[in-house]
């Protein structure tokens, strides 16, 4: 149905958007609201008239309903930084997260995979430098590392949220 008219205008169209959104993301979003609103509302379109017009329309009240949207968001945009500092302040801040069953399983691994699991991941040491703390070749601080995460993943099998 509005196949030939997307062939025909819709390069133009993404210009548009482009020139409205300066994120190619918002843009697209643009783009896409656009062919819907017009595939919806095609009943109502005069084929008497330019198809263009009635197009370039739909898609600039589209960005200004975007517009008006994000002007009503309790967020986005802020016209100073006392209020995006009074809206942030509103927000409640994140309860801190318990990795208490994390620390007691990996207390509970053998030690030399217990030291090669901390200095690893709780000391951010990468590879070759938890091999040269530990005194033992990168392959091995790896297969440690492997073992570690099956036990830790067998202890912690009833915690949905840790991911591996």
């Amino acid at each position: 149905m509005l196949d030939p008219y997307i062939q025909q205008y819709g390069r133009r169209l993404y210009g548009l958007c482009r020139t409205l959104c300066p994120n190619p993301f918002d843009a697209d979003d643009l783009y896409q609201e656009t062919w819907l609103k017009a595939f919806r509302h095609f009943s109502q379109y005069d084929p008497a008239r330019p198809f263009e017009p009635w197009l370039t329309q739909i898609c600039v009240n589209t960005y200004r309903s975007v517009l008006r949207r994000a002007a009503r968001s309790p967020i986005l945009p802020f016209r100073t930084t006392q209020e995006q500092e009074e809206v942030l302040r509103s927000v409640p801040a994140p309860e801190a997260a318990d990795y208490s069953d994390l620390h007691r399983a990996v207390d509970a691994l053998p030690e030399k995979l217990r030291l090669t699991v901390i200095l690893f991941y709780f000391r951010d040491m990468d590879i070759a430098s938890t091999a040269a703390v530990l005194r033992i070749p990168p392959g091995t601080v790896k297969s440690r590392l492997n073992k570690a995460r099956n036990k830790l993943k067998e202890v912690l099998e009833h915690e949905s949220d840790l991911s591996f």
